[in-house]
């Protein structure tokens, strides 16, 4: 099964195929969003590090190795690689969105120096990279991101990184309402668990992006 029929939600079971993506170089960008260290650690708490192994079983073996190749081949193409992070400009994070302070899991105070807010270093921009940091989920509503790409002349965003369900997912649908094609690559994303990352494919799939794996970008991009 292609990525033209995989994924798909109730609301497309029965729709037509999409036409074959088009993704030329110099309008086309990879975006890599939120591997920061803070969610690569492990829980203090026995039965919390349990339940979130399989997580980090996924970013080790699959999201984080194949998005660094993915990188690789991008700068070795001479197409522009992107990150995006969460982090606050504040000390005491005044500054981020309600949903960064809500109480939870997602309650994240992270100013921008310290350990937990840089990007795993497996991941890190390469010199000269952009790097955005934002204090929302979407990578593109909480900084001058959609300014720099149309500035750039990118109009095809190639979306990685953390969590699925989350930040991912909150720029895909911000990028799709700024008009840009995206492009969702599976296999170098992640959620909580499977079964979030799973359906929320399914959720934007088709409407807000076009969800492939690394290998059939590749193959549509011509990428070593």
């Amino acid at each position: 099964m292609s990525w033209k029929t995989r994924n798909r939600s109730f609301y497309y079971q029965g729709a037509p195929e999409p036409e074959d993506l088009v993704l030329p170089p110099a309008e086309t960008a990879l975006l890599c969003i939120d591997v920061q260290n803070y969610g690569m650690e492990l829980h203090d708490d026995p039965a919390e590090r349990e339940r979130w192994a399989p997580f980090h079983e996924r970013m080790h073996g699959t999201v984080i190795p194949r998005l660094r190749s993915l990188q690789d081949s991008f700068r070795a193409a001479g197409i522009d690689v992107i990150h995006a992070r969460i982090a606050c400009l504040l000390e005491d994070g005044r500054d981020r969105s309600l949903s960064q302070k809500m109480p939870g899991w997602n309650n994240l105070l992270m100013p921008l120096t310290s350990e937990a807010s840089q990007i795993v270093p497996e991941l890190a921009p390469a010199p000269g990279e952009i790097v955005v940091t934002k204090t929302t989920d979407s990578a593109l509503t909480g900084t001058n991101l959609r300014l720099v790409l149309s500035n750039m002349g990118i109009r095809n965003v190639v979306v990685a990184g953390i969590y699925t369900d989350q930040c991912v997912s909150s720029t895909v649908r911000s990028l799709a309402d700024e008009s840009f094609n995206v492009v969702v690559v599976e296999d170098c994303c992640a959620a909580g668990t499977d079964a979030l990352h799973q359906h929320e494919l399914e959720v934007i799939n088709m409407i807000y992006c076009h969800v492939v794996r690394s290998d059939e970008l590749r193959a549509i991009m011509g990428l070593d």
